[in-house]
């Protein structure tokens, strides 16, 4: 590791942050709290730090508020950022605390939780550009066109990412002796706060970034030593879903983080469901992807103390019937059976009361007659059923084709 002096912020930086973060209407500190049923799946000893239950719901006022009130206490009066959500909420409350005007532009695709969030934190919202790029030309463009106004960037900026590494002190505190602690990637601007903190204060603790794969960019980035931008992301985890990194978070990115793991959708929705289920926290996407790290067989964290962040809980709820849905479809817990019948008067009732029998709920059923396979006088009914996981799976497909029926698991991935 370097010289933490050549580096574009040092932890004297982070200590200057705290300070001005000392008032806990602006940034609480936020709860730790073990989880032996996590624990037990990895073999280890896993200690989940809850930002998410940080004030706007994420880690973003951090960063935003060291950077603003900095500028308001130099005369600066407007703030103009870009983001999917998070970063447009921390931007809002910090500049209306600090008794400033902010201009939040967000993707039309953002969710309409954030959106409405934002505004009532007392930011101006303009809806433009279909995805983060878009977004933020045009932000950057607004700026640019008006004297009296000051850019606050989501990751590229010295004093977000001092403000960020708040965090890093906060979970040394909470626990000294860790092993490991895992760091959600989007733009960079969390992991590299966090990591400078952290290898000040525990040079051998081991600092993990994660990445959703329809967003990566670290690897690429590191492997050429420049920042590597993506023209189209494609993940459910919005929060991390920039699609690039900045020269200056990679260089601490370079320089602070021991490993980059990177995780699809389907580990993080069966991350968050998890989390609900056992933890009884509900995050978003980005917000689990550091639980699916550990998960995953990318990284192993086996026989060790380890503290997956939990940066974000502003889960749009459209958002999070698609991943449960998704999430129960993979476990077998919602099926989609595709029977095979003689198209007469009475199967339907006759096969949904086979599926009644082994005490499953149909959800919806639908007649496909227009199939090659299908002799003349066929269909297939199409059930989606609510089983309780693979026995019961198994035991409603034995029943169907022990009455004489054609049945396959149309869907389960």
């Amino acid at each position: 590791m370097s010289d933490e002096s050549d580096l574009p912020v040092t932890y004297g930086d982070i200590e200057r942050a705290r300070e001005r973060l000392d008032d806990e209407t602006v940034v609480k500190q936020t709860p730790v709290e073990r989880s032996t049923s996590l624990g037990a799946l990895v073999d280890a000893d896993v200690h989940l730090k809850m930002e998410h239950l940080q004030w706007t719901g994420s880690f973003k006022t951090r960063g935003a508020y060291n950077k603003i009130s900095q500028d308001v206490a130099a005369g600066a009066e407007k703030f103009i950022a870009a983001s999917a959500g998070n970063h447009a909420q921390g931007v809002a409350l910090a500049a209306t605390n600090c008794g400033a005007e902010s201009i939040i532009c967000m993707p039309t695709n953002a969710p309409q939780a954030k959106i409405d969030a934002t505004r009532g934190y007392g930011a101006t919202v303009e809806l433009v550009g279909d995805d983060f790029q878009e977004t933020m030309a045009h932000a950057q463009s607004l700026a640019a066109g008006d004297e009296g106004a000051s850019f606050v960037h989501a990751y590229d900026d010295t004093d977000i990412i001092a403000g960020q590494g708040t965090l890093g002190i906060e979970m040394y505190h909470d626990h000294p002796n860790l092993d490991t602690v895992v760091v959600p990637i989007g733009g960079g601007g969390l992991i590299s706060g966090i990591s400078t903190a952290l290898k000040h204060l525990s040079p051998d603790v081991r600092v993990v970034g994660v990445q959703a794969t329809g967003a990566e960019t670290v690897h690429e980035s590191l492997d050429k030593g420049a920042p590597v931008t993506l023209d189209e992301v494609d993940t459910i985890a919005d929060g991390i879903a920039t699609g690039g990194i900045s020269e200056t978070t990679l260089s601490i990115i370079q320089e602070n983080v021991d490993e980059v793991v990177t995780v699809s959708d389907a580990e993080i929705a069966q991350a968050l469901l998890l989390l609900l289920e056992r933890a009884k926290q509900v995050v978003e996407g980005a917000g689990a992807a550091s639980v699916a790290a550990i998960l995953s067989d990318d990284l192993d964290v086996a026989g060790e103390t380890v503290m997956p962040l939990l940066c974000g809980g502003n889960l749009d709820m459209t958002m999070l019937r698609t991943l449960l849905i998704h999430a129960l479809t993979e476990r077998r817990q919602i099926l989609r059976l595709r029977v095979r019948i003689d198209d007469r008067p009475g199967k339907m009732s006759e096969l949904s009361g086979i599926i009644a029998e082994y005490g499953a709920n149909i959800h919806d059923v639908r007649h496909d007659r227009s199939v090659e396979d299908l002799d003349v006088g066929e269909a297939y009914l199409v059930f989606t059923v609510e089983a309780s996981g693979e026995e019961h799976t198994a035991s409603i497909l034995d029943g169907i084709e022990g009455a004489g029926y054609e049945v396959e698991l149309a869907t389960h991935t």
